[in-house]
């Protein structure tokens, strides 16, 4: 791929799920009406274009047989011949092994020299739900090496589990491959879960480093309270990292807002606080340098559409607030031989303008029947 074509793959990509926007925006609907896949197996041909962008194309599929689930990919590149040819490729395979443990296997493929598909990478999880509401996981991540022998790089352990009533724990362990070989411990996690009345959720995630001795390092602590009201919910997140003088400070703080309209109109904003400014010098106090916007609509025909914004702080006149700096449009449409949607991304040049950086294009065959309910004017 051209050095140009991967520094763009890689910006839209952000973007994209920075803004959760693309294909998979479109697999919710409003909670007012019900559907159901008419089929279990489906394919999707996505074409991604942009005016400084080599085209890519990716094609997905889904398949359930029994107890086994397979999501396939495959990302294709346009060659100097006018052809698509396969780039990379990725498969998640979850089987139901017992009532109580899912296997998950993800492999990724890429182009060796002869451009031939090679395995590179390889991520096995199991997941056991305990009784008592506990539950492990075990997650291994494996690199292949020169030869194609797959070695282990990471592991991830996750274990839950209850306090009481109201007050889950989640306690995980990363452990990385060191430059001596073999692997060790680097990032450890908790996080308490605790549900307060009227419908609020509190959690604090606490993170910890392993330093060049092995001793446990404080190195960040996240506090968020969710509130739901009917429809409507607000989430607010509080982060802490260490300073230079070894002290806990807040660094960020995010305000979120969720909202539906009786008519199944979704609204949301999340606004971002932040000790770092875009062309300032840290002042240690917080300011607002973004905000995003998002509003998603369905019709009674199953047809969606959704609208995205982001506005930032202009490095070269931080002191003149935000503006607007991405514009994203989204659109589905269901048919009788299944769905096509559209995504554009448009985003403020030198000249202030907005012109289209990629045009995200899906056709699947997957069908949806689509039931209207009438939502209660009063929920008991």
């Amino acid at each position: 791929m051209p050095t140009t074509n991967s520094r763009l793959a890689r910006v839209l990509l952000a973007v994209g799920a920075y803004l959760c926007v693309g294909t998979g925006v479109f697999a919710q609907t409003a909670d007012s009406q019900t559907t159901e896949y008419a089929n279990k197996s489906w394919t999707s041909t996505t074409d991604l274009k942009g005016d400084n962008l080599n085209p890519e194309r990716i094609i997905a599929s889904h398949s359930q047989t029994d107890n086994r689930t397979l999501d396939e990919q495959s990302i294709q590149i346009l060659s100097s011949d006018g052809h698509f040819e396969p780039y990379q490729d990725f498969e998640t395979e979850t089987l139901q092994v017992d009532a109580n443990t899912v296997r998950t296997t993800i492999r990724t493929f890429a182009q060796d020299v002869n451009r031939r598909k090679t395995l590179v990478q390889v991520t096995e999880e199991e997941k056991h739900t305990l009784p008592g509401g506990r539950s492990n996981v075990i997650r291994i991540t494996s690199n292949a090496d020169v030869n194609g022998k797959l070695e282990p790089v990471r592991r991830e352990i996750v274990e839950t589990k209850g306090i009481g009533t109201d007050i889950e724990e989640t306690n995980s362990t990363v452990v990385l491959g060191s430059i001596n070989g073999g692997l060790t411990r680097a990032i450890k996690t908790r996080e308490l879960r605790k549900r307060a009345a009227n419908d609020t959720v509190e959690t604090e995630k606490t993170t910890w480093f392993q330093d060049i001795n092995r001793n446990w390092q404080l190195s960040e602590v996240r506090h968020a309270t969710t509130k739901q009201d009917g429809t409507n919910r607000t989430t607010e997140e509080r982060v802490s990292r260490l300073d230079a003088e070894g002290k806990l400070n807040e660094v960020s703080h995010v305000m979120s807002q969720e909202s539906e309209s009786p008519s199944g109109e979704k609204r949301s904003v999340a606004e971002t606080y932040s000790i770092d400014v875009p062309g300032t010098a840290p002042d240690g106090r917080l300011h607002l340098v973004e905000r995003k916007t998002s509003t998603e609509s369905s019709s009674s025909t199953g047809e969606r559409a959704t609208e995205r914004q982001v506005e930032k702080i202009n490095p070269g006149d931080p002191g003149s607030g935000l503006r607007v700096s991405v514009l994203v449009g989204g659109r589905m449409v269901p048919g009788p031989s299944g769905e096509q949607s559209t995504v554009i991304i448009r985003a403020r040049d030198l000249n202030d303008d907005f012109p289209v950086v990629s045009v995200e294009t899906t056709k699947s065959d997957r069908i949806a029947t689509i039931q209207v309910q009438q939502t209660p004017a009063e929920k008991p």
